[in-house]
């Protein structure tokens, strides 16, 4: 039986099977491998994001308390301001 024998027919139908076969026993081995290899990674990935939230989140916070402080001499800038009109008045 030649490879053109196989490839006509029910010789295909038979072809489709045992590769199906193959694919679906090796499988699982692959994919375990696949999740060994990728662990790691993943697991870089997900701490390197991690330190980045809490560098960027201590920034923030940095700037949210300055930002607090420009406020505040604001308001106690137009507080005087007002002490001022009322009192000229």
């Amino acid at each position: 039986m030649a490879l053109s024998d196989l490839l006509e027919g029910e010789g295909l139908i038979g072809l489709a099977i045992g590769v199906g076969v193959g694919i679906v026993a090796v499988s699982p081995k692959i994919i375990s491998a696949a999740i060994s290899i990728a662990k790691p990674t993943v697991k870089a990935l997900v701490k390197g994001g991690l330190i980045a939230y809490e560098k960027s989140a201590v920034v923030v916070a940095e700037a949210m308390e300055g930002l607090e402080d420009i406020v505040a001499e604001v308001k106690a800038e137009m507080a005087e301001t007002n002490i001022s009109k009322t009192s000229e008045r």
